[in-house]
């Protein structure tokens, strides 16, 4: 068994897999591609981490937030399109979306009028800022209800595949 790490700088991804309880032999083993000296070097950040070193530790150490965390803050497309979320409970990300839907509810009729030209216009650019403001927290929180799936899946309290199976029905 690997020494225990009394660095206090840790990395998200020796932190994740230190939750795990894995040690980066475990690890590596779990990742059937990423040797025990690629994680050292990713986690002391002498490597720079690639989307499949991402993909295959957030599998094996269950923190399937890895991905959203290397997308958004490391990866130069990511940070220019993907927003950071963060994790929540579901009750919270049920009132969030609930909230924001009221909010866009409201506004329904102006984006009608802003947009049945086809054309925004500088008088409706305002009105038009704030209903994309709703409509962009309606998303990241979309994001973090997914998130939340993500990780009761990956910790087994939802079954994936009858999950996936009704959702097909429905």
């Amino acid at each position: 068994m690997g020494r225990k790490s009394i660095r206090s700088d840790k990395t998200i991804y020796q932190q994740a897999r230190e939750e795990a309880g894995l040690t980066r032999a475990a690890a590596s083993e779990l990742m059937d591609y990423v040797a025990e000296s690629r994680i050292e070097k990713i986690e002391s950040g002498k490597a720079y981490p690639q989307p499949e070193d991402i993909l295959a530790m957030s599998k094996a150490y269950k923190k399937p937030g890895l991905c959203n965390y290397y997308c958004s803050r490391e990866c130069p497309i990511g940070q220019e399109f993907v927003p950071e979320v963060k994790m929540k409970d579901l009750s919270q990300i049920v009132l969030e979306v609930l909230s924001s839907l009221n909010k866009l509810s409201q506004e329904k009729e102006r984006l009608i009028e802003i947009s049945v030209d086809g054309q925004i216009t500088d008088d409706e650019l305002e009105d038009f800022a704030r209903i994309r403001k709703e409509m962009s927290a309606i998303s990241i929180t979309v994001d973090a209800l997914q998130l939340w799936i993500n990780n009761t899946i990956a910790s087994g309290q939802i079954n994936k595949e009858k999950l996936d199976a009704l959702s097909e029905k429905v």
